[in-house]
């Protein structure tokens, strides 16, 4: 703190000294006692709140580690229900996230929500949108600014490059650090974290940062303890490919859901040892094997329970082209030798909604339309194949309920990854125009043994324990760095993965 800045000379890097010599006075500088005024009402009750998106998360295809690489220190992450409740206070989880997108969120409450049942009055989760509540214009923009880039493929190209070029992303970072870095102290500082949990590539950086300030000056439990620096743990929740703000070599886990993205890692320089790969964390629903016939669940949907149906989802706001596809859908599955039923998911676009339920179909295709579900994980059970923009959370929630996956759109960047990951995976294809998404459908309608061996390997694919085996790895950090028992030590008893009608289903050693 007391070193002089480093002498001038004309090269980028000392440019970057000079900022980060700046930064560092401004730092020490600005600091201010947290004012409780500092945490909304809004954002307690965001964090307490459920998502109902309509595209959760969760894929991979590595196993289950025993061992956890913390700081160079091997941690057991077997743990389960052995020895959970202690008198001790509970631990406090920190999710960083933001609301660009329903996914970020939803991950977010389905690692709070395993925690909750995995260990019962032993973690306290807060889920905070820390751009949105901590920033400073024109940071707290991100979610609107998302919104429209979403819906402007080109736009949302130019921005993925520039956060990925580096000299480009540096000179983010450093302004966003100047600019945010004293209020996103505070949140954490005031939020008292055993440990922190990021679920968005970009609240990595200035966390990171502040976290490591705030343990050497003792503003931590985990300092005020003396156990040194509180863990810190990325949770990627992309599919097939990745941005490098992801990958920070300062956390000490990284949880990647798939090969691919484990490559990215590692090509952005992620130490192997950090990395651990489960799948995507997805939401409660999607846990359990579900065990009830598809003519059972399209009964309780109130559906045609005896026809093929397929299922066509456009987000939580029914984007997609959905309206087209219906249409041309209908168009293709009228001549099909069997009548089809088909399900047309709109999310809260009440238009689209209302479009459809306009159209004229065919006798022999029956329509259901709906708006926004909280229930998909039913709806999918209920379907035969699905339709989809190349939304991670859709992707891997389907491969859980054993769906071929034909795609219809993709963000540039963000989700191109997804698109070979579904069709090099034998589950899906890809086309964006609505006739060829229809046709394709219709084929794997019209030949049940096609669909029969894409529905397999869409089901190999998925990883429904990944939420599960997340928790349990990340319990491990925090609970083995207390001292305290964990549990699945010889003869202690494995969670159980239950079954979706509530009957114990094989045992999930921990």
């Amino acid at each position: 703190a007391n070193s002089q800045p480093p002498p001038p000379h004309h090269s980028i890097r000392s440019l970057r000294c000079h900022f980060l010599f700046a930064q560092q006075r401004v730092f020490q500088s600005i600091r201010r006692p947290f004012r409780s005024s500092d945490t909304s009402t809004s954002n307690n009750q965001r964090s307490s709140g459920r998502s109902d998106a309509t595209n959760g998360n969760g894929d991979d295809m590595g196993g289950f580690d025993d061992v956890c690489v913390v700081d160079g220190e091997e941690l057991d992450c077997q743990v389960s229900l052995a020895g959970n409740k202690f008198d001790q206070e509970k631990k406090k989880v920190l999710l960083l996230i933001s609301d660009t997108g329903g996914g970020h969120r939803a991950s977010a409450n389905a690692i709070r929500d395993a925690f909750d049942e995995v260990y019962p009055d032993t973690f306290e989760c807060e889920i905070v949108d820390i751009w949105t509540d901590h920033a400073v214009w024109p940071f707290t923009q991100f979610v609107p600014a998302y919104k429209t880039l979403a819906k402007n493929p080109f736009l949302w190209r130019i921005f993925w490059i520039y956060g990925k070029f580096p000299i480009s992303r540096w000179f983010q970072e450093v302004q966003t650090r100047l600019t945010c870095f004293g209020k996103f102290s505070r949140c954490i500082e005031a939020s008292k974290p055993d440990i922190v949990i990021s679920v968005h590539p970009l609240t990595q950086d200035i966390p990171i940062r502040a976290l490591k300030i705030l343990d050497a000056k003792g503003l931590t439990p985990t300092a005020q303890r003396g156990e040194g620096k509180t863990p810190f743990v990325t949770v990627v929740t992309d599919l097939g490919g990745a941005h490098p703000c992801w990958f920070d070599k300062r956390a000490d886990l990284c949880f990647v859901p798939s090969d691919p993205v484990r490559d990215v890692a590692i090509k952005c320089g992620m130490p192997e040892g950090k990395l651990r790969q489960h799948g995507l964390p997805l939401r409660a629903g999607f846990w359990t094997q579900e065990t009830r016939s598809k003519e059972v669940m399209r009964k309780e949907l109130g559906l045609e329970t005896d026809l093929p149906t397929t299922l066509v989802v456009g987000g939580g706001d029914g984007v997609g082209g959905i309206a087209k596809i219906a249409e041309a859908l209908g168009d293709e599955l009228k001549d099909v030798e069997h009548p089809s039923q088909l399900v047309v998911v709109c999310g809260s676009n009440a238009k689209i909604k209302k479009k459809i339920e306009e159209m004229t179909f065919n006798p022999k295709v029956k329509v259901s339309v709906q708006g926004f579900v909280s229930n998909m994980e039913d709806f999918m059970a209920a379907s035969d194949c699905i339709v989809t923009k190349a939304g991670p959370g859709t992707i891997a929630e389907a491969m859980c309920r054993g769906l071929p996956t034909m795609l219809s759109c993709f963000l540039p960047g963000q989700e191109a990854g997804n698109v070979p990951f579904v069709t090099e995976g034998g589950f899906g294809e890809y086309s964006n125009k609505p006739g060829l998404i229809a046709s394709t459908v219709a084929d794997w309608i019209a030949h049940p043994d096609q669909l029969s061996e894409m529905q397999h390997a869409a089901k190999e694919a998925g990883r429904p324990s990944a939420t599960y085996d997340i928790a349990r790895d990340i319990a491990a950090v925090v609970l083995k760095k207390e001292g305290l028992p964990q549990g699945n030590e010889p003869g202690a008893v494995p969670v159980p993965l239950p079954v979706a009608d509530g009957r114990d289903g094989a045992l999930l050693a921990a």
